[in-house]
């Protein structure tokens, strides 16, 4: 399993459109094939940043997704939002100190 974190930073005036956009599409995404799930966080200090946060099956999960007609459709619309370019990270987890309930 490999996690993705995306930082994606919006212009000001734009960050609530992002939110609304994003509450009609975030199951789209948490529900994709070989995706375990997602967070979407937002900066308590810069609120025009927010985070992707998400678990996928593998690399070759994420390319899918990446590749997909839902991708396909949610980021051409939002990349004119961005007050600064995308910044993305696979990684893999080294330690995990969260408790599973």
């Amino acid at each position: 399993m490999i996690t993705r974190i995306v930082q994606l930073e919006f212009q000001e005036d734009r960050i609530e459109e992002f939110l609304r956009f994003f509450d009609t599409i975030n199951t789209q995404v948490n529900s994709f094939p070989g995706c375990f799930g997602m967070k979407l966080y937002q900066d308590i200090d810069r609120p025009t940043v927010i985070l992707t946060y998400s678990h996928w099956e593998n690399q070759g999960a994420l390319n899918a997704y990446r590749d997909s007609e839902t991708f396909g459709t949610i980021w051409p619309k939002i990349k004119s939002w961005f007050s600064a370019k995308p910044q993305a990270w696979s990684v893999n987890a080294y330690f995990d100190g969260f408790q599973t309930n």
